[in-house]
C-alpha cells in the first residue's frame, strides 16, 4: 500500500480535538486509542517510531499519554503542532471538571447526588488498589522478580504510611538507590515493557513517518534551540507567577498553588497515582484546600472524565479557590475557576518544556541502563506509594467519620468493585457507573446513612 500523503495542519487539529473528548481509560487506554488511530488506521507514524516516542515519554515526569500526543504533534507539525496537540488533550477535561466541581459544591447534598458519591467512593478505593496490582505486576514480578525492587516498594510504603516521610524524599531516595542498583545489579533494573504491543511480524504498511524516514530538521538536537526553549519555558513560568505574587503576595493562595503544583508536575514519575499522595499531603494536610473525603470524590470525577487523571488537580484547585475565597466572598465560583486555570497552567507547562526542549536529547539516551535504572527504581517506589494511598482511601471509606462506626455497606461495595476489576476484568467506567447507581439506590431507600 502506498505511503499516505502529507497531513494538513487543520486535519491534524481536528484529530487532536477529537482525541481530547474520547481519551478515557487512563494512560493505557489513551495510548491504545492513539496507536489504533495514528498507526493502524491513519498510518501517520510507523509502529517502531510510535513505540520509540512512547519509550521516551515514559522516562519523563508527567502524564505520558498527554506527552505522547504533544510529541507526535511536534514531530508532524513542529512546535505549534505539539502545543495544539497537548492543549487539546487537556482542554475538554478541564472544562468538564470545572463544571462538575461547581455541581459538586452546589448540589452535593441533594440525596441522589450524595448517593452517587456514596457509591463511587468505595469504587475509587478499589481502583487505587487495582492500580497497585497493575503497577506492581509490571514492575516487581515481570520479567525479573527483583529483590531490590521489592525492598524499595516495601520501604516506600512504610516511609509514607507509617513514618510520614514526605513524598519528594521518597522519590529522591528511590532515584539514588536505582542509580546504585544499576551499577551493582543491572539485571534487576531493566525497564518494564511499554503499554503498546508490537504489530504482528511481517505486517508493515508504509506510514507517513516510517521507520526509515529521516528525523525532521526541527526534531534534531541543537544546543541553541535547547537553550531557547528552556528560556521560553522559564519566562512562561515566571511571568504568571510574578503577576500572582504582585496581586496576592508570596503567601497568597494562588501563588502558593502555582508553586505547589509546579513541584507536583516535576514528581509525577510513574503516572498520576504516584503523585496523588504528594497532592494529598499538600492540599489536604498542609494547606487544607479540601478534605480527605473530598479528595476521594475528586479522584472519582477524574476517573469518569476524558484526559489524564492528573487533571484531578483542577478539582482540587476549584475547591481550594472556592473555599479560600481567592476573589472574595461574593465570587466563589469565579475564584474556583481562576484557581483551576492557574493550577492547570503550572501543572502542564513542564510537560511541554520536556517534550519541546529535551525530546531530541533524551531520546538519544533511551535504552542506556545508567539512565533507565534510576527511573526503574522510582517506579518500584511508586508501588509502595500508591499502596499507601489505597490504604488511606480505604480507611476513609470504612470509617467516614473519625472515631465513628464502620460502614459495612461501603466496604461491601468496595469489595465487589475490587472483584469486578481484578477477577472479571471489567472496565473502570463500568465499575464506577454500577457503583454510582447502587449508591443512589441505597441512599434514596434509606439503607445507607
Amino acid at each position: 500500500m502506498s505511503r499516505p500523503g502529507a497531513v494538513p495542519f487543520v486535519e491534524a487539529l481536528r484529530f487532536w480535538l477529537k482525541l481530547g473528548f474520547i481519551s478515557f481509560g487512563g494512560p493505557a487506554g489513551q495510548i491504545a486509542v492513539m496507536h489504533r488511530e495514528l498507526v493502524e488506521q491513519r498510518r501517520w507514524i510507523s509502529e517502531r517510531r510510535f513505540l520509540h516516542a512512547l519509550n521516551y515519554c515514559m522516562l519523563l515526569p508527567g502524564p505520558e499519554a498527554q506527552q505522547l500526543a504533544t510529541y507526535l504533534g511536534w514531530l508532524m507539525h513542529r512546535t505549534r503542532g505539539g502545543v495544539i496537540a497537548g492543549v487539546l488533550f487537556v482542554l475538554p477535561s478541564l472544562l468538564l471538571l470545572i463544571a462538575l466541581s461547581w455541581i459538586y459544591l452546589v448540589f452535593g447534598q441533594v440525596p441522589w447526588v450524595a448517593g452517587v458519591f456514596y457509591g463511587i467512593k468505595p469504587a475509587v478505593a478499589a481502583i487505587v488498589l487495582h492500580a497497585v496490582w497493575r503497577i506492581g505486576s509490571k514492575t516487581l514480578r515481570s520479567p525479573r522478580r527483583s529483590p531490590w525492587l521489592w525492598a524499595m516498594a516495601i520501604a516506600s510504603f512504610v516511609a509514607i504510611a507509617v513514618l510520614g516521610i514526605g513524598f519528594p524524599w521518597v522519590v529522591l531516595a528511590a532515584l539514588c538507590l536505582g542509580w546504585l542498583g544499576g551499577w551493582l545489579a543491572p539485571g534487576q533494573f531493566l525497564p518494564a515493557p511499554t503499554h503498546a504491543a508490537p504489530a504482528e511480524q511481517g505486517q508493515h504498511l508504509a506510514a507517513l513517518i516510517d521507520d526509515d524516514t529521516p528525523t525532521p530538521v526541527h526534531a534534531r538536537f541543537s544546543r541553541a534551540r535547547l537553550v531557547r526553549v528552556v528560556l521560553a519555558g522559564l519566562v512562561l513560568w515566571a511571568l504568571p507567577m510574578a503577576v500572582l505574587v504582585v496581586w496576592q503576595g508570596w503567601g497568597g493562595p494562588l501563588p502558593t498553588m502555582g508553586m505547589f503544583f509546579t513541584q507536583a508536575a516535576l514528581l509525577t514519575f510513574g503516572g498520576a497515582y504516584a503523585v496523588l499522595p504528594f497532592v494529598y499531603q499538600g492540599a489536604v494536610v498542609q494547606h487544607a484546600w479540601l478534605s480527605g473525603p473530598q479528595m476521594i470524590d475528586g479522584l472519582a470525577l477524574g476517573e469518569t472524565t476524558p484526559g489524564p487523571l492528573i487533571m484531578v488537580v483542577a478539582f482540587v484547585a476549584f475547591l481550594g479557590g472556592w473555599q479560600t475565597q481567592v476573589l472574595g466572598a461574593q465570587s466563589p465560583w469565579l475564584g474556583g475557576l481562576v484557581a483551576s486555570v492557574v493550577v492547570t497552567w503550572f501543572t502542564f507547562l513542564p510537560s511541554f518544556v520536556f517534550i519541546l526542549a529535551g525530546g531530541p536529547l533524551v531520546e538519544s539516551t533511551h535504552g542506556q541502563l545508567r539512565f533507565t535504572a534510576p527511573l526503574t527504581g522510582i517506579t518500584a517506589a511508586v508501588v509502595g506509594v500508591v499502596a499507601s494511598l489505597g490504604v488511606f482511601f480505604l480507611g476513609h471509606v470504612a470509617r467516614p467519620v473519625a472515631g465513628g462506626p464502620l460502614d459495612g455497606i461501603a466496604l461491601f461495595i468496595g469489595a465487589m468493585a475490587a472483584l469486578a476489576l481484578l477477577r472479571f476484568k471489567l472496565g473502570v467506567m463500568t465499575v464506577i457507573g454500577a457503583c454510582a447507581v447502587l449508591g443512589v439506590l441505597l441512599k434514596t431507600s434509606g439503607w445507607a446513612v
